[in-house]
């Protein structure tokens, strides 16, 4: 399960994040994870539930925008959005493709409130 390093990594970046000598708590992180990244949205919050316990951010809520497998032709020049293999063009179906969006892994936002 790689989902507890990351969640580990997540939690180190929000703490490093956090304003120092202010009695902060977390309310909620903001997550954007590509599909490629093969991070299952409902381990990485059990993970984070975890990591989090007796830290400024026990209790946050783990937001996730999931982005899917975007791909570029370079024969026809299209962008096609796909699921699942085989990577082809949606417009000319040509194999000729690169992956441009899917392998995102961003926290977008920390949100947290005076204790």
């Amino acid at each position: 399960m790689h989902e507890m390093g990351i969640a580990m990594q997540i939690l180190g970046i929000v703490q490093q994040s956090m304003p120092a000598g202010e009695p902060l708590k977390v309310k909620a992180i903001h997550l954007t994870i590509g599909k490629l990244t093969a991070i299952v949205p409902s381990s990485l919050t059990f993970c984070m539930d975890v990591v989090m316990k007796d830290t400024a951010a026990e209790g946050a809520e783990i937001v996730f925008n999931e982005v899917p497998v975007l791909l570029e032709c370079d024969k026809c020049g299209a962008q096609s959005e796909v699921s699942a293999p085989p990577f082809v063009c949606g417009q000319c179906g040509s194999d000729n493709v690169e992956v441009v969006g899917g392998r995102e892994m961003v926290i977008d936002s920390i949100e947290v409130e005076g204790e």
